[in-house]
């Protein structure tokens, strides 16, 4: 029971840190006449709104006021020395292991930015 309570304690903490690394664009209006449809992305592309996709591990979502952004993966800023923080860039995806064995979970207080 004690090792679930460690899980849901850093899944938690996890989520609280992907909500802390998020950047927003306000939608441009260059013609107040001419209703927008939906937000342009950094890289020119059309997102309707209501949408979400996901571009280089961050969740995005485009509204009336422009697209937010959050990063998947969180940023740990203080790591006790036994612990590493494995990063898949491919899933999108984190995990707190041993250095001395990472097939186990690090399950020591960690520091991140919230």
């Amino acid at each position: 029971m004690g090792s679930l309570v460690r899980v849901v304690v850093c899944v938690l903490a996890l989520v609280v840190v992907c909500r802390a690394q998020c950047f927003f664009q306000g939608l441009e209006t260059k013609d107040p006449k001419t209703p927008k449809k939906g937000c342009v992305d950094k890289e020119g592309k059309q997102h309707v709104f209501g949408s979400s996709w996901v571009k280089d591990c961050y969740d995005c979502s485009c509204s009336t006021e422009g697209i937010s952004c959050c990063n998947k993966i969180p940023k740990v800023v203080d790591l006790p020395a036994e612990c590493e923080l494995v990063v898949d860039r491919k899933a999108c995806s984190s995990r707190l292991v041993m250095k001395s064995d990472k097939t186990k979970d690090c399950n020591r207080p960690i520091s991140m930015v919230l």
